[in-house]
């Protein structure tokens, strides 16, 4: 197959009110060329709708009908995103003509992992058929289900983007790559058959939640607290002891399995230092776990722009931590990027997740496509 202009689409579940778009040019193999990239702000009425509905789905749990407000939050996000697509393309001089496909991630409202006696659950809020009427271009959607009913995490499917940009680096087992978003991840390849990912802990879920609940705004912005803190290493020790961290993978994680409960009973800045330290503490844990320890991390999303995580990391970690952006990658798009790639390996039926990434019991092509 010859390369194609693919479309990506991210909102993470730290909830920032953006919309991430991202356009490649890709076979599903190999990255051709980048295109342009932007973040398209919800409104307040949606944004505060999707807390709304995450609320609503921790509620639920899994157990019984939807709740209302799911359709509303799917509707609602659908259009948006629809809209955002529409408006990036004609700024970036193209029509909807030249776009191969779309993948839509769609907004991830509950994750549930496996457990030895029952698969595990996930959801993600998105209407792939609606997007169709109004793009009339193919759309991948629903990336996580076909996984998790396979019996694998559904989590994390950045696995074989960050390979493919690791190749173009000729990395081999020292580098690894590490997201930041509500929730980290890292991936690690050896440069040949070997490709292993997981969430390792928290990111920045945890640290936005304690300073949101505390009206100092919706983030520790560029570290401040944490930096002036002081980290309640008695606290933070406890913290480690958690089985998660030194369970092997494949492991997968909802934004709310480690919250800002954490830091209960801390005040603002030692509460933000104890978080920060604890999402690094876990990432030098979970690089443990991996058969060759990488001596640098690429990082990316939305926590690489706190400097008091990215020191952490160094001081925590016992790993050099290196901004994506500084070796040419785009940090906040690589998530965005990652589903217009996941997009064409789904046309095309390759694979997805793996064994190693996920847990599915074999390499699966996941995602529905509409024509």
């Amino acid at each position: 197959m010859d390369p194609i202009w693919t479309i990506g689409l991210m909102t993470g579940t730290v909830l920032d009110g953006n919309i991430d778009i991202a356009m490649i040019r890709t076979d599903g193999e190999t990255i051709d060329r980048f295109g342009p990239y932007t973040l398209a702000p919800y409104s307040a009425e949606i944004r505060a709708l999707l807390e709304e509905t995450l609320a609503a789905a921790r509620a639920w749990n899994f157990e019984g009908a939807d709740p209302a407000i799911f359709a509303e939050a799917e509707r609602a996000l659908t259009e948006a995103q629809s809209e955002a697509v529409l408006k990036f393309v004609a700024d970036a001089g193209m029509t909807m003509a030249e776009i191969g496909a779309v993948g839509f991630h769609g907004q991830s409202v509950l994750h549930r992992a496996p457990q030895p006696d029952r698969i595990g659950a996930t959801r993600q809020l998105g209407d792939g058929l609606l997007m169709h009427d109004i793009l009339d271009v193919p759309i991948v959607y629903d990336f996580r289900s076909a996984d998790v009913r396979a019996g694998g995490q559904g989590a994390p499917l950045a696995a074989a983007y960050h390979q493919a940009l690791l190749r173009k680096l000729d990395a081999r087992g020292d580098v690894a790559v590490l997201n930041l978003g509500g929730v980290a991840n890292v991936t690690w390849w050896d440069g040949a058959d070997t490709l292993i990912a997981f969430d390792t802990g928290p990111a920045n879920a945890p640290i936005n939640d304690f300073v949101k609940a505390r009206g100092q705004g919706d983030m520790d912005r560029d570290g401040a607290l944490a930096l002036k803190g002081t980290v309640d290493e008695a606290r933070l020790a406890e913290l480690l002891k958690h089985p998660y961290l030194t369970a092997p993978p494949p492991k997968s994680l909802d934004r709310f399995d480690f919250s800002a409960a954490m830091a209960d009973g801390l005040d603002l800045e030692t509460g933000a230092a104890t978080l920060t330290a604890f999402t690094a503490s876990a990432v030098g844990k979970a690089l443990d776990l991996l058969p060759q320890r990488p001596k640098k991390l690429i990082v990316s999303g939305g926590g690489r722009h706190n400097p008091a995580l990215m020191r952490m990391l160094g001081e925590r970690a016992g790993v050099e931590a290196v901004d994506a952006d500084a070796i040419g990658w785009r940090g906040d798009a690589i998530e965005a990027e990652c589903f217009a790639f996941l997009a064409v390996r789904v046309l095309r039926g390759l694979p997805t997740s793996f064994p190693t990434t996920t847990g599915a019991p074999e390499p699966m092509s996941g995602g529905l496509v509409v024509r």
